[in-house]
């Protein structure tokens, strides 16, 4: 389960970036709420995440 987070999160950064950099203004929007939710998977990991 954990790496499916990890997973997530990097599909979402991936997207972001290809969108960032193929599309530029046209899908702005929509490029930041994938990398503000990508942000919050990673944050919310490391809070969640097994203390040894």
């Amino acid at each position: 389960m954990k790496d499916l987070i990890w997973l997530i999160v990097v599909i979402l950064i991936i997207g972001w970036l290809i969108g960032f950099i193929g599309f530029g203004a046209a899908v702005g929007n929509l490029i930041h709420i994938l990398l503000v939710i990508a942000v919050i998977m990673v944050i919310f990991k490391l809070l969640t995440g097994r203390r040894p």
